[in-house]
């Protein structure tokens, strides 16, 4: 059992943004900008690539919906999805990341020289 799946059970708190039956978006405990709001099917789906398009499909208005309620609808947001232990994905519970609340800039990707990856 994953940690998100036990906040969603309740058994770990959270601080909830918006729910519904199929899913939970809740803020980031470590956040990485300004708004950092996690959103979780409730349904165990391991990753992004175990995802049907049928979930996704409602996963994307769900998603919308958050970015309006938190504001960033208008501003800007980036959304962020990890796949498998190589991207960083450290719960294996399909989640997406949407983050914004200001100018928000890839450092670490900013001076990137792609010879270094081969």
């Amino acid at each position: 059992m994953t940690v998100f799946t036990k906040i969603i059970k309740g058994e770990l708190p959270s601080d909830k943004v918006l729910e519904n039956d199929h899913f939970l978006a809740f803020h980031d405990i470590n956040p990485k900008a300004p708004i950092h709001i996690l959103i979780i099917p409730k349904e165990e789906v391991k990753d992004f690539q175990s995802v049907s398009g049928r979930l996704m499909s409602e996963m994307t208005l769900f998603m919308q919906e958050v970015a309006k309620l938190m504001g960033l609808d208008k501003s800007g947001y980036r959304l962020v999805v990890n796949n498998g232990k190589d991207s960083g994905q450290e719960v294996m519970h399909l989640h997406f990341h949407m983050m914004g609340g200001s100018k928000l800039i890839w450092p670490h990707l900013a001076d990137t020289d792609t010879k270094n990856f081969f």
